[in-house]
């Protein structure tokens, strides 16, 4: 089963954005994913990890919750 962690800083104030993916990804794929976990960090980080793997990094990816679930997604149906 697929674990996800999504990684944000905390000083910039993206928790509410990191619960939003994560309510996303709940809503989306429920039972099929083991965890969604929240990964507290700085110095601007955001980043989606699907079992290790970057799905989704603010430096080189435009914000778009749609768009995460979606890369989630890809790895879900992979490993289910």
């Amino acid at each position: 089963m697929t674990r996800v962690e999504i990684e944000y800083c905390v000083p910039c104030g993206m928790l509410e954005r990191a619960q939003s993916v994560q309510a996303a990804i709940l809503e989306e794929f429920g039972l099929d994913v083991e965890a969604v976990s929240l990964v507290t960090g700085d110095g601007g980080i955001f980043e989606v990890r699907a079992d290790g793997e970057v799905v989704f990094d603010k430096e080189s990816d435009e914000f778009d919750v749609d768009a995460i679930v979606e890369s989630v997604g890809s790895r879900v149906g992979a490993t289910a």
